[in-house]
């Protein structure tokens, strides 16, 4: 069996600014959550039996304590953000599993799914679909691969090297020097994504780059412009290289999925019909009933 995993906050996100505004029987908008219910429907259409979807319920999360200037949805629009809730609520009515995140982030969730349903014998492939470079630190040879659906393409464990410069389980140290903007997070001054890369390759971890440049591999002292500089930096910055470390690490909670065959879709609840006439879209809910029909 194939295991989709998909980053219901991005994809709530793409359906916002790409398609044109939608209002429900009340009035209130929900073109995002039309998009999204749509565009797992497809999925199913097109194969998919075991699916998952995890969201940011609170966009804050433990991470906004250790760093202030971490993402927190100040500048997600109001109308996006009341939307969440009822995607949740939507998905749970098609009957698919949704992890609606709150002192943790979707991604965990994702990373925590990726590690059960990769453990499990059955499992061919896992597919998490989400273009997030945090993701790819959970990016497994071509058993795990990350999908940006929007554009069709797969990433492997040779793609996130190609894509990086780095394996993917340098990633969180990578993303520790060069920072990440969507996040919050600014990485060490100087360090850029080549640099970061070069140095990674050789030490893969944070942890094993020395402070004092003279203690750097020659190769990659000759590699890296501005070496010494950036190891000074390192060597000044180490707790905060150290912080935005943990900061990009993505923690695996195994008891999230206690078993992959509860992600087995077996059809919509009775509450789907409803949750259809809501998004004035009573053609999903004929389209899920034939889904399911053996």
């Amino acid at each position: 069996m194939r295991v989709d995993l998909v980053d219901g906050t991005y994809e709530l996100f793409r359906q916002f600014f790409g398609q044109p505004p939608r209002a429900a029987d009340d009035g209130t908008e929900i073109g995002a959550v039309y998009g999204v219910v749509t565009s797992v429907l497809s999925m199913l259409s097109n194969g998919s039996t075991h699916l998952g979807v995890a969201t940011d319920h609170v966009i804050e999360s433990y991470r906004n304590d250790m760093w202030p200037g971490y993402k927190d949805g100040a500048e997600v629009p109001e109308v996006l953000k009341a939307q969440f809730e009822p995607l949740e609520g939507a998905l749970d009515a098609l009957g698919v599993v949704v992890w609606p995140m709150v002192e943790v982030e979707a991604d965990d969730a994702l990373a925590s799914a990726a590690a059960v349903a990769a453990d499990d014998p059955d499992v061919e492939q896992v597919v998490i679909c989400t273009p997030d470079k945090d993701l790819a630190q959970c990016v497994v040879g071509t058993r795990v691969v990350q999908l940006d659906r929007r554009r069709d393409v797969i990433t492997d464990e040779d793609g996130v090297r190609e894509k990086y410069g780095v394996s993917p389980g340098s990633i969180p140290d990578w993303l520790a020097l060069v920072g990440d903007s969507a996040d919050g997070f600014p990485g060490l001054a100087g360090w850029g994504k080549r640099s970061a890369a070069l140095a990674l390759a050789h030490y893969e971890h944070l942890a094993a780059i020395p402070d004092d440049v003279a203690d750097w591999d020659p190769a990659v002292r000759q590699a890296v412009r501005s070496a010494p500089k950036l190891a000074a930096t390192l060597s000044a910055e180490r707790e905060h290289a150290e912080l935005f470390l943990a900061l990009a690490t993505l923690r695996v909670d195994r008891d999230l999925v206690p078993d992959v065959a509860i992600l087995r879709w077996s059809g919509p609840t009775v509450d789907f019909e409803q949750v259809c006439r809501h998004l004035r879209a009573p053609a999903l809910a004929e389209r899920a009933a034939a889904l399911a029909a053996p």
